[in-house]
């Protein structure tokens, strides 16, 4: 086949698929500078990898549309969205059929002819991850991208959900990392770009913090703001969460089918308790450490290989501390579908008020510091997991709060003020039976005086002075004496 040919073969059956250049696009300049660096110094593979929604396709659409590319590689450009295959020999014929090969069994060696003989060509492979997922599969599609890169004048770009690359492809370094949420200044030009900027800063930020900076939760929120406004918005969001926005027919409109799509991979689903560990999660939006993971006894087997299914997923990632944490997004997805069971949380409160006393019997040495960094970088993870163990009637409700108690102490001596959920449990002072936990929870009430509202304080110290009758605890009574 001549070039002339070949140049009329792939202009007709590839340039004229390429997706439109996306119109809004933001926060990605870093990324694309140093795609478009590696395709300068040679012909590279690359893989553009990180969450469902995260606009991995939107940078990859950019890339092919890109000045530099389109005159380094003029009309052989091929987009092959992946998505609607689910073995090998249907990847080849998808391939095929974007060249305009005769349809067949199994394509495999004429793709392979066909790039080998056509002038430098970049070819990008959208939702990989479809076709890879499968372990039936991994190893052929494996192959056949190893197949591909042996053909020198071929640019191969793929885009994959989670922070894995497939194996047996030498990837260009340095490796482009996992795409992140947008930073704030990107995540606000997006949303002006859609929703306008009349509405306030505040509001803004509020919703986009929903969003978890995710280009896919901006872009459906965002044109939700332009039809009903921000206030409206962050309304229905109290009540609705992710599901109002997840009501378009695919991953592209529709957030909680592309949060369940990356549920259903089996990289998550061959390892039975990633689900439980990201339900978890749900509720911990400090994160949790590897210390937590490993000593903290929750009902999960082998905890640490969930934590790896998740990073490998993007389901999860680690912040700078090193905490295992997820998106507010999905956060919220798996808090509406997926509820806490009492074995999940029963661990954390545990872990958690230990915690608590352990600083508390320590103040004034070097575990305690130990025990207060800990503390302050769980600080959220408490607070919500002493709510959400208020709101489960199947908890000891004397352990719950001792546990508030103590954590209302501590917020009072770091500054923080009086905890809210000191406020949550007052009204259950008359119905104690328990004279040590009424007299340590009116203890705390008097404790808080300055910040919680007494309306008759004698009383309540003359109530504790009588509950220190019915029992013997000098701990207690000095500390409610010092007060």
């Amino acid at each position: 086949m001549s070039v002339h040919c070949i140049h009329r073969c792939l202009s007709s059956n590839s340039s004229s698929l390429l997706p439109a250049e996306p119109k809004i696009f933001h926060g990605r300049d870093s990324e694309l500078a140093h795609i478009l660096k590696l395709f300068r110094e040679g012909t590279p593979r690359i893989a553009i990898l990180g969450a469902g929604g995260m606009g991995k396709t939107s940078l990859a659409r950019i890339v092919v549309h890109h000045e530099q590319i389109t005159s380094k590689y003029h009309e052989n450009r091929l987009f092959v969205p992946c998505d609607t295959v689910s073995s090998k020999p249907e990847f080849a014929g998808l391939i095929g059929a974007h060249l305009g090969l005769k349809p067949g069994k199994d394509l495999t060696q004429a793709v392979l002819q066909h790039l080998s003989s056509c002038p430098p060509c970049l070819l990008i492979l959208d939702n990989l991850e479809t076709v890879w997922e499968s372990t039936k599969s991994r190893e052929e599609i494996e192959e056949f991208l190893s197949l591909l890169t042996d053909i020198t004048s071929l640019a191969l770009m793929i885009t994959m959900r989670g922070a894995e690359r497939p194996t047996k492809v030498l990837w260009t370094r340095p490796f482009l990392l996992p795409l992140q949420p947008l930073a704030q200044d990107a995540a606000q030009k997006m949303f002006i770009d859609i929703a306008d900027d009349k509405h306030s800063l505040k509001e803004m930020d509020q919703v986009l913090h929903l969003t978890g900076n995710m280009p896919l939760s901006i872009n459906l929120l965002a044109h939700l703001v332009d039809l009903e406004g921000c206030t409206k918005i962050l309304s229905r969001w109290d009540t609705e969460k992710t599901s109002i926005i997840s009501e378009g027919n695919d991953k592209r409109s529709n957030l909680e089918l592309s949060i369940s799509l990356s549920l259903s991979s089996p990289r998550i689903t061959s390892t039975t308790h990633s689900r439980d560990l990201l339900v978890l999660l749900s509720i911990l939006p400090d994160g949790l450490s590897d210390v937590e993971l490993k000593q903290t006894k929750f009902s999960i087997e082998d905890i640490l290989g969930c934590k790896s299914a998740l990073l490998r997923t993007a389901l999860a990632y680690t912040d700078d501390h090193k905490h295992l944490k997820i998106l507010v997004p999905i956060r919220e997805y798996m808090k509406r579908l997926f509820p806490l069971t009492d074995q999940m949380i029963q661990p954390l409160l545990k872990h958690f008020h230990e915690l608590l006393e352990s600083y508390m019997a320590t103040v004034g040495t070097r575990t305690a510091m130990i025990s207060m960094d800990r503390i302050t970088l769980n600080y959220t993870n408490i607070q919500n997991t002493l709510q959400t163990s208020l709101q489960r009637e199947s908890h000891n409700i004397a352990d719950v709060i001792y546990c508030i108690c103590d954590f209302n102490r501590l917020s009072l001596r770091i500054g923080r003020g009086t905890t809210t959920l000191l406020e949550d449990i007052t009204n259950l002072l008359p119905s104690l039976t328990d004279h040590r936990l009424k007299a340590y929870l009116t203890a705390e009430l008097i404790q808080s005086w300055r910040n919680h509202s007494i309306s008759d304080l004698e009383s309540l110290i003359v109530e504790v002075l009588n509950h220190f009758k019915d029992f013997n605890d000098p701990d207690l009574e000095g500390v409610f004496f010092v007060q």
